[in-house]
């Protein structure tokens, strides 16, 4: 067994894409999921019936108790954590910003930004008080560069957060040999779009990446193994953007 990942808002898209990423590369995984049990009882039933070692934990990241006790789930069902990927994220609904109401604003904020943070805490706690150095990939997007005017402004400035984090607390932890990174995916195609109103919108916006094709969850999952991988030993702080060229 490589190692063992706790990875957040699992069960679908993305988060779905680097379990299966990670268990062909022999880690032992637990993902959280919040509502959508079907759909994380099929990957477990998926991935364990081929032999992988695979855990599902319903949670919200927002809540803060989870951060303790997801990794208390997953060290006692697989050992202790080794890896952690922060990719549960929301966008509420497309739109202008001026009709965003506020209990939105606070959700995506807290989801996005405090239930990364709280769960990064919990592991540089966890990896410093035991000598034993891991590895941290946080999802942002590019909306945190691009601003999504029009779409999802809230959004955009929550994964702008995150990429300030992440550069912040890399340096903060360098020197214990912790390595923290972010990926920032462009348009994917993903549950997210039609969680946010416009299921369509792949094909709306397509014509602005200069690749001229929206990205595949997997191709994200790569780019994240890569960065908990030893190939990246020399790389923290770093936002790697896999974008097609946004």
């Amino acid at each position: 067994m490589k190692g063992v990942l706790l990875l957040t808002g699992g069960g679908r898209g993305i988060g779905a894409a680097v379990v299966r990423a990670a268990v062909s590369r022999d880690y032992a995984v637990c993902f959280s999921y919040l509502r959508d049990e079907e759909a994380a009882g099929r990957l477990v039933a998926e991935l364990e019936g081929a032999g992988h070692k695979v855990h599902g934990i319903r949670g919200d990241v927002a809540d803060p108790s989870f951060p303790k006790a997801s990794f208390d789930t997953a060290e006692l069902t697989f050992g202790p954590v080794t890896a952690l990927v922060n990719n549960a994220g929301i966008t509420g609904r497309i739109g202008p910003f001026r009709h965003v109401e506020l209990p939105t604003l606070r959700r995506t904020l807290d989801t996005n930004v405090l239930g990364t943070m709280m769960l990064a805490q919990e592991a540089i706690r966890r990896w410093g008080d035991a000598g034993t150095p891991g590895c941290m990939v946080n999802i942002s997007s590019i909306a945190a560069t691009l601003g999504a005017p029009n779409e999802y402004v809230h959004y955009a400035a929550s994964k702008a957060a995150v990429e300030a984090f992440t550069t912040g607390l890399a340096k903060e932890v360098a020197a214990s040999g912790i390595r923290i990174n972010a990926v920032a995916p462009g348009t994917v195609y993903t549950d997210i779009h039609a969680a946010a109103g416009e299921p369509d919108r792949p094909a709306r916006v397509v014509s602005r990446v200069p690749m001229g094709r929206i990205g595949q969850a997997d191709e994200i999952a790569k780019a994240v193994l890569w960065l908990l991988s030893p190939e990246a030993s020399y790389v923290t702080g770093a936002v790697l953007r896999v974008s097609g060229g946004l």
